[in-house]
């Protein structure tokens, strides 16, 4: 049973090295990748280890792609002029039987070719199978080519296609198998390859994790206990539904107070009052003057005011007025 594989991990170079015959063009590894050049027009490269028998599979990642033809051989031929091609041509696979030179589509899966697809097509008797990334996308009866041991690459030479990770290998024969029944040796990698993985099939038990995750949580659906609080908070409250028992004050609260309901005793002053007391009301009974003698001088009686605004009496102290009589 003949194993044969290629994952381009070797410095660039113009020369493929000895596993492989350059049919036409001049490929060349650029960055760990197979690349069909840049000179235009299409080209083919034939593993240089031929199958041991005609049912066999060949495959191939697509790295780099654009719309141009790329596509994986089988069931070969020495020149790769018959034989079975896997292709794509930027809009859609294609899987051709080839006798002689003459290209004959016999199945199709519309879909462009992406970074990192994987072409496999394989030829069991005469049921040819073709898949991309381990997915069947046509399967025909095609007996077209009966016989072949060769398997390669048939490829547009531009500069937007680079290849990746070639193998093939014999099938036991009258198994349709969708993924290579062969074991290989795992080659070692000298360098980063990229490419995009399909959705897993399998559940994994779910690994402890050694990180911190948020994430938005509902409200809480239990009550809990109050706790008590350790700092000064401040609320606006309503009117209080209940009547409670008044607690004692560990602090001064300060509260604007509504008018005072009550009548309080008024204080005494302890300072001094002034007041614009209205104009006195005089009363002046003068009394009359007893002479003693012509030209002389008596004292008048004394007189009394009386304010009656405010109850008082002022006492004027008599005064000394002269009568004179002409």
């Amino acid at each position: 049973m003949a194993i044969f594989s290629d994952s381009f991990n070797r410095a660039d170079s113009t020369d493929l090295g000895s596993s492989w015959v350059e049919v036409s063009g001049d490929w060349s590894i650029i960055s760990q990748q197979l690349s069909p050049g840049a000179a235009g027009g299409t080209i083919i490269l034939r593993a240089a280890t031929a199958m041991d028998s005609s049912d066999h599979f060949a495959q191939v990642t697509i790295a780099a792609t654009t719309a141009a033809s790329q596509g994986v051989w089988i069931r070969g031929n020495s020149n790769i002029s018959s034989g079975y091609l896997w292709r794509n041509n930027g809009s859609s696979w294609d899987l051709f039987s080839v006798v002689g030179g003459s290209f004959t589509v016999i199945g199709t899966y519309a879909a462009a070719a992406a970074p990192g697809d994987v072409a496999k097509v394989q030829a069991v008797g005469s049921t040819i199978t073709a898949y991309v990334n381990g997915i069947q996308r046509v399967s025909v009866v095609n007996t077209a080519v009966t016989t072949g041991t060769s398997v390669g690459i048939r490829s547009d030479s531009t500069n937007g296609v680079r290849y990746d990770d070639f193998a093939a290998a014999d099938i036991t024969a009258g198994a349709t198998l969708p993924i290579a029944s062969s074991t290989e040796t795992a080659q070692p990698l000298t360098g980063t390859k990229t490419a995009a993985l399909g959705v897993a099939g399998a559940t994994e038990s779910a690994q402890p994790l050694t990180g911190t995750k948020s994430a938005v949580l509902t409200p809480a659906v239990e009550q809990s206990t109050a706790q008590a609080l350790a700092g000064t908070k401040t609320a606006t409250l309503s009117t209080a539904g209940a009547v409670e028992s008044a607690q004692s004050l560990t602090a001064t609260v300060t509260a604007a107070l509504p008018t005072a309901g009550t009548v309080e005793t008024a204080l005494p002053l302890t300072g001094v009052k002034a007041a614009v007391l209205p104009t006195a009301l005089e009363v002046d009974t003068a009394r009359p003057l007893t002479i003693p003698s012509i030209g002389s001088t008596a004292p008048s009686p004394e007189r009394t005011y009386r304010i009656p605004a405010e109850r008082r009496r002022l006492a004027v102290p008599a005064e000394h007025r002269t009568l004179t009589v002409r």
